[in-house]
């Protein structure tokens, strides 16, 4: 949620000393008049005290965060003043790392808050996160917007050759100056009013979206009267959803709550072919139904207000302008790699469905309710030709994977083989909900920083699966990094084991590879801490890690039956790997279409947008003209669900997962032919890549880890689609 120069230290204090400076007094009736009454501390407003100063969550209140949030912005505009107005010249260490140190107490309390609300949320939040985004919104903008301000930059900008400045903070230099140009600080006066309610606008519907999400998400849960509707569905999921159910007032019933994206979980397994259909139209209308969270308004105002804010800071599009700040640069560069991608990816997605629908003719018969495959029975049958083609399925592999051992034998043993990473837990620190843990990591013994694991999906929770940073390492504070995984994983019964699908294995190390992004981070200033990259290279690093989770030595350390403790058998192991690329059309295509849905949104020009009255004929629309509008496989987020385009920040990004995927094959190739899951590899990868954050270009990160750009053929291969066909001149 925090704007890019939130993030970078624009919002907060110059030190301790000065963020308690302004604590809100005590009433006057607390003490007797002969003596003064000390202040009372709002925790949010200072540093925390714990090691490294991991957020001291039983002590905030709901009401303490609008009270930090007005003491943060007083501070944080206060010293941004003081830099404006400074009467002496202009010095790097006066102006741009002035501004690196501001704004500590509202970066502060802006990361705990909107990590919070985020993954564990209430009505109070809510509303405080309604009403704070436009004003943030409008901090950001008097900030980004100051003449005085952008005048200073400018002026050591220009003259950057005689500053004798270290690479790091000549990089430094320059992205300010870009993120100033970018922000709208050179333009006129009437502009940048414009610009303001711009912004404005967006703060507050794109809060609107993610909140109707939420809700929807929660309202649409499916209620199930029988157990027999639920044959399919191992003993787990069923207690599960008669534990949800019961929690809603439905004792006796059954509960199927929604993922985020458009296929569930249940309909793999569910033989009910009604019941499919019915979670699979409860999740596509998510946010759809006419109603007071209805978001296809909402979106035609999104589109239309971010393409008018592009107009006005000189581009084409809102794509255009996203994507000039990214590695792919150009809306023609995304759009030439979707191009050939989006023709192989339909066309196996089609005979993925042929050998389907094969099997529905086979089962059912002519004359005995045979059906044409729909979206709601992909899942099932896709898992039945897997069984029959590899004689492989979900049932068979979940035992083997436990979440505790998928953790601490799976992805925290792959961190300790690759880059000498320990892991303690830690629970003498406070907890935001009673399901997270938290561990101390430790990097060949030497303190390196605290990892948060959030599991389980809950209604204050909103889906899918993300890391967040708390505190960002930065040598210029002397910080370490707290970094968080968020996961949805469904929550089983009390005493009742967690087991996992293939998909939540692979998103646990998807996951901490983007944790250890930011806990390697290992630069100077916090701009460039971490994941504090191009949104097209952030998802390298954690899509990199997947691949470990199915390495050999890694599988046979975690995949132990939950019961036995049986290692997996080889066959098994072996069936595992012949289905790899099993299924991959629909994984592509539904992810493309996806893709290709953002790019559609968010490349309209201003007069385009202000056309747009009916969202779901243009959803429709652009689908087709995409050629991904294949209706057994819709894409991964319908507009109106779509938070990665409309609240999440991957606003013309959504291309960036497949994007980083071409870096990933290529690395995978690297690992493997330098040997694999060996400690020198992992430290040259950390050395050269992972440590850098965002203080030297992305793909100059790239070219001195692999020696080389990328090139395309190993994504290709690993997404089982035929290479393009070179056209003759």
């Amino acid at each position: 949620m925090r704007n890019l120069f939130v993030s970078a230290g624009f919002a907060g204090c110059l030190g301790l000393a000065a963020c308690a400076s302004t604590n809100t007094p005590a009433p006057e009736a607390t003490m007797p008049a002969t003596a003064a009454a000390p202040a009372p501390v709002n925790p949010l407003t200072v540093l925390s005290p714990l090691p490294y100063h991991y957020p001291q969550f039983d002590k905030f209140k709901d009401e303490d965060f609008m009270p930090a949030f007005e003491i943060g912005m007083k501070e944080g505009r206060a010293e941004i003043d003081r830099i404006a107005n400074n009467p002496e010249a202009p010095s790097f260490d006066n102006t741009i790392v002035a501004m690196e140190r501001s704004g500590q107490t509202l970066a502060r309390v802006s990361a705990i808050f909107f990590n919070l609300t985020g993954a564990n949320t209430n009505d109070t939040l809510d509303k405080i996160e309604a009403d704070i985004s436009p004003r943030l919104s409008a901090y950001n903008d008097a900030i980004n917007l100051d003449p005085k301000l952008y005048a200073r930059v400018k002026t050591l900008y220009d003259g950057r050759a005689q500053l004798g400045l270290d690479a790091e903070s000549a990089r430094l230099l320059e992205r300010y100056t870009i993120n100033f140009v970018r922000a709208g600080a050179q333009l006129s006066d009437a502009d940048k009013k414009q610009l303001t309610e711009y912004n404005e606008q967006l703060a507050k519907l794109t809060t609107q979206f993610q909140q109707n999400v939420l809700k929807e998400s929660n309202d649409s849960a499916v209620l199930v009267d029988t157990r027999e509707e639920l044959d399919g569905l191992d003993e787990g999921a069923v207690a599960a959803a008669a534990e949800a159910a019961k929690a809603k007032g439905h004792e006796g019933k059954f509960l199927i709550t929604l993922q985020n994206t458009t296929g569930q979980p249940a309909e793999t397994d569910l033989k009910n072919r009604a019941l499919r259909e019915r979670i699979y139209k409860a999740s596509v209308e998510r946010a759809n139904r006419g109603n007071d969270a209805d978001n296809k308004p909402v979106v035609a105002s999104i589109v239309l207000v971010r393409a008018k804010r592009a107009e006005l800071l000189g581009y084409p599009s809102h794509a255009a302008y996203q994507l000039e700040d990214s590695t792919a640069k150009t809306t023609a560069a995304v759009n030439k790699l979707l191009d050939q991608l989006a023709p192989p990816a339909v066309a196996n997605a089609r005979r993925e469905a042929a050998d389907m629908q094969k099997l529905i003719d086979r089962q059912k018969g002519a004359q005995n309710g045979a059906f044409k495959l729909a979206a709601w029975d992909w899942a099932y049958y896709a898992e039945a030709v897997r069984k029959q083609r590899y004689n492989l399925d979900e049932a068979q592999i979940k035992p083997y994977f436990e979440l505790d051992s998928v953790l601490q034998n799976g992805v925290f043993y792959a961190a300790h083989e690759l880059y000498g990473l320990s892991f303690t837990e830690r629970s003498d620190l406070p907890k935001y909900h009673p399901d997270i843990r938290s561990f101390e990591v430790f990097k060949d013994g030497v303190p390196l920083g605290i990892f948060i694991f959030d599991p389980f999906k809950r209604d204050s929770k909103r889906g899918g699966a993300w890391m967040n940073s708390y505190i960002d390492q930065s040598e210029l504070f002397g910080y370490q990094a707290v970094v968080a995984n968020h996961l949805n994983i469904p929550k089983p019964s009390a005493g009742e084991p967690v087991l996992l699908t293939s998909d939540e294995v692979q998103t646990m190390f998807h996951e901490f590879g983007h944790a250890m992004h930011g806990l390697f981070s290992n630069v100077k200033y916090p701009l460039f801490s971490g994941t504090n990259v191009p949104r097209d290279f952030v998802e390298y690093p954690s899509q990199a890690n997947e691949m470990w989770a199915t390495w050999p030595k890694v599988l046979a350390n975690y995949a132990k039956h939950y019961k036995t403790g049986a290692p997996m058998p080889l066959s098994l192991v072996q069936k595992i790997k012949s289905a790899e690329k099993f299924n991959q059309g629909f994984g592509t295509t539904e992810y493309l279409a996806a893709t290709l849905l953002d790019q559609a949104w968010h490349q309209l020009s201003a007069e385009q947008a202000a056309k747009i009255t009916d969202v779901a004929a243009f959803e429709k629309d652009a689908l087709a003209k995409a050629g991904v509008d294949y209706a057994p496989v819709p894409p991964r987020y319908r507009t109106t669900y779509f938070s990665h385009a409309f609240s999440g920040g991957y606003s013309a990004g959504y291309y960036s997962y497949i994007w980083s995927e071409v870096l990933v094959a290529d690395t995978d190739d690297w690992f493997k032919e330098k040997g694999g899951l060996k400690r020198e590899n992992g430290d040259w990868y950390r050395e050269h890549l992972l440590s850098k954050g965002g203080s030297i270009e992305a793909m100059d990160l790239y070219r001195d880890f692999r020696g080389r750009d990328p090139v395309i053929g190993p994504l290709l291969e690993r997404r089982g689609l035929t290479a393009p066909v070179a056209k003759k001149k």
